[in-house]
């Protein structure tokens, strides 16, 4: 997938390719290019804290040689931006003592020194008054948190960057924020919470140095798809102009949104099945592979049955392209879990629905809260009386 405009932040990239290169679905001969993409972008940009992690990880083969040169550029380098700070403190303003600082941080980025980086980006923010600036600064401790998939630093980040906005705050900012919390959601299994702000920022995106706009897309549309009623669905995702000028750009995609909207069952689950592939080998995603799995299921099911007070197991298996052993344990697994709301009838091979009629409860709460009102009056009517 690859985006129309802007370009991904290259530590991000790299932390794409150490992912795939430590995954085993991953072919070799794909590994091999990974492996000499992030020895080179390590090589590059002096990442002395990075290779010395990926040598004992045995990631890579230690250079002792290579380690020495970079450790002794990263030496000049902090020599002569240290000069820069002292200069600037001694016979230049506060702008450009900021943006000293700010230069010294950013080498630390660049270098994946996490800890002295953001060390300095606390510096730097001391040196920095505007609100717009101190935003920045927030949105470079996002990308050291999404590197390593520091969630503790990315939820206090998040906290701190809402509460800037309370001070002020560009709109442009608060949206690239919007995609930064969706993802940070996404990452945690907060699928509905990053549905909604994805949605909320389509017509704004500008957030490239996290991902391209075609990658926004595909988690838009899973995200929507497990959280989205099917009326929102059509409204906010089937319909959406800018969704439609990418997903056909995405394999798999339009035929797994569209067939599910449209009752297609059976080409649903052969996009569902070329889709599989792509969520486990995304970095964010992959930790929630069997969950986004079971939830697809759950709502397409769902979805389906919706339509019949009962049905032949034999059908729903036709519908769906798959052996009716299939649709039986497959069934067989969410009934027992709650998911869905039938009972299997194995001798008559059929299904029966039995969900819940949102009137009849609202009707049950109603007459129990009223039981409970009556039965507290009574009591309070025998104290009165004594």
């Amino acid at each position: 997938m690859e985006g129309e405009e802007g370009s991904q932040q290259p530590q991000l990239v790299l932390a794409d390719k150490l992912f795939l290169l430590r995954q085993p679905d991953v072919q070799d001969i794909d590994k091999v290019r990974y492996k000499e993409d992030v020895f080179t972008h390590v090589k590059e940009n002096d990442m002395v804290p990075l290779y010395e992690t990926l040598v004992a990880d045995s990631v890579l083969d230690l250079d002792r040689a290579l380690l020495d040169s970079m450790r002794a550029k990263i030496d000049d380098e902090l020599t002569k931006l240290d000069e820069k700070i002292a200069d600037a403190e001694e016979n230049l303003g506060e702008s450009e003592v900021r943006e000293a600082h700010l230069a010294k941080s950013l080498f630390f980025i660049r270098i994946m020194d996490k800890e002295k980086a953001l060390e300095h980006l606390k510096v730097t923010e001391t040196k920095t008054v505007a609100v717009g600036q101190k935003m920045d600064l927030v949105f470079y401790t996002l990308q050291l948190g999404f590197f390593d998939m520091d969630f503790d630093l990315i939820s206090k980040s998040i906290d701190k960057a809402k509460n800037l906005f309370e001070e002020g705050g560009d709109w442009e900012r608060k949206n690239r924020l919007k995609v930064h919390e969706g993802l940070y959601c996404m990452s945690t299994r907060n699928f509905k919470k990053a549905a909604k702000l994805f949605l909320d920022s389509i017509s704004t995106f500008t957030t490239y140095e996290l991902f391209p706009y075609d990658t926004f897309i595909f988690y838009t549309v899973l995200t929507s798809i497990i959280s989205l009623d099917r009326v929102s669905l059509k409204q906010k995702v089937v319909d959406a102009p800018e969704i439609l000028t990418v997903i056909g750009k995405i394999p798999y995609l339009s035929e797994f949104l569209n067939s599910l909207y449209d009752c297609q069952y059976k080409s649903f689950f052969s996009a569902f099945a070329g889709l599989t592939e792509q969520i486990k080998l995304d970095r964010y995603l992959h930790p929630h592979f069997r969950y986004y799995m079971r939830e697809v299921r759950t709502v397409v099911y769902s979805q389906f049955l919706e339509s019949y007070k009962s049905v032949t197991i034999e059908a729903m298996a036709k519908a769906f392209g798959v052996t009716v052993d299939f649709i039986d344990v497959e069934l067989s697994r969410f009934i027992a879990a709650g998911k869905l709301h039938c009972k299997i009838d194995k001798v008559a091979g059929v299904l029966e629905t039995n969900r819940p009629d949102a009137k009849n409860a609202l009707y049950q709460a109603t007459i129990k809260q009223g039981d409970f009102l009556l039965n507290r009056i009574q009591k309070l009517s025998r104290v009165i009386d004594l």
